[in-house]
């Protein structure tokens, strides 16, 4: 079996002097990453392997997650996920060595949210469908495949185990815009 953790960037500001790439979380971005490191620390969901986008907010959303950790995650920042489209996406998921049981990555929309659509193929009806409809900031969607090598993956071939958004983590109704 083979586990992708799908989390989206937290909230972020609106501008940056650097442009698009360098834009920093908001107060809100940090506490949201802290939140979904905390959960998957006591869900007992831990990655073997972290691979983040180069733009910051991706970095700072990957730092707040494994900073819940006790131990050290291998992290890697991939410069081609920022902005990445579906099929690139998963080239790089069927590039992840096979010693790898549970992959954390760390991206963007609409990438992500279109992948997890694409991979998803199971999974508990109402969080297919929240999870298909709006895919906010640092939300995140535990995949997991009945495969025995990363270069298997494909489209519908994954059973969404949760999905799990800020919101829902701070016990609020609904997600606010992004």
């Amino acid at each position: 079996m083979r586990r992708l953790l799908l989390l989206r960037h937290g909230k972020a500001d609106r501008h940056s002097a650097g442009g698009d790439r360098e834009r920093p979380l908001t107060h809100r971005g940090v506490e949201d990453a802290r939140r979904m490191g905390e959960f998957l620390r006591q869900s007992k969901i831990a990655p073997d392997l972290a691979v983040a986008s180069n733009a910051r907010r991706a970095r700072q959303t990957l730092d707040k997650v494994l900073d819940c950790f006790a131990g050290h995650v291998i992290h890697l920042i991939e410069n081609t996920i920022y902005l990445a489209t579906v099929d690139h996406l998963v080239e790089i998921l069927r590039q992840t060595p096979d010693k790898v049981g549970t992959l954390l990555a760390v991206g963007h929309n609409p990438g992500f949210a279109e992948l997890a659509s694409w991979l998803a193929g199971s999974g508990e009806a109402d969080e297919l469908a929240e999870m298909r409809a709006k895919f906010p900031t640092a939300a995140l969607a535990v995949l997991d495949f009945e495969i025995d090598h990363w270069s298997e993956v494909g489209r519908g071939g994954a059973r969404l185990m949760r999905f799990v958004t800020p919101g829902i983590l701070r016990g609020e109704a609904t997600e606010d815009p992004d």
